[in-house]
């Protein structure tokens, strides 16, 4: 994705969900420029689109696989979340809107927040376990 060394060295020491949190983050940024600079070219705006819903294939695809640890209520709202995401997106490109992007952009940004907040929840008991081993 980059061909910066010490970009790909710090994106293989991260935990996954850290990087699916920058991923989201980025992608909502995009689309949120893009709605702060509207009107876009459609070029620009489809490219943006593609580029989260590309993201959110990954998301669903790793989420809902059968080795995925997670619960089967949890792995069902991911899929219906990006199922919704998809179906959103094809709207969006059917009918351009810079108010159309809010959701997406919204969407992103909280899936983001609550992967940074399990982050730090698994840093802090990492913390205390340490503490209390030494």
């Amino acid at each position: 994705m980059t061909d910066n060394p010490y970009m790909t060295a710090e994106a293989s020491a991260m935990p996954q969900n850290e990087l699916e949190a920058r991923a989201l983050v980025r992608t909502a940024s995009r689309l949120n420029n893009i709605k702060e600079h509207w009107p876009v070219s459609t070029v620009e705006l489809n490219e943006a689109l593609d580029l989260n819903r590309k993201l959110w294939t990954i998301l669903v695809t790793g989420a809902t696989e059968e080795s995925n640890p997670l619960p089967f209520e949890i792995k069902q709202n991911i899929f219906n979340l990006a199922h919704f995401i998809f179906k959103h997106t094809f709207a969006v490109m059917a009918k351009p809107s810079a108010q159309s992007l809010e959701i997406l952009i919204n969407i992103n940004m909280n899936i983001a927040r609550g992967l940074n907040e399990q982050s730090l929840r698994r840093a802090q008991q990492q913390e205390n376990n340490s503490a209390s081993e030494g």
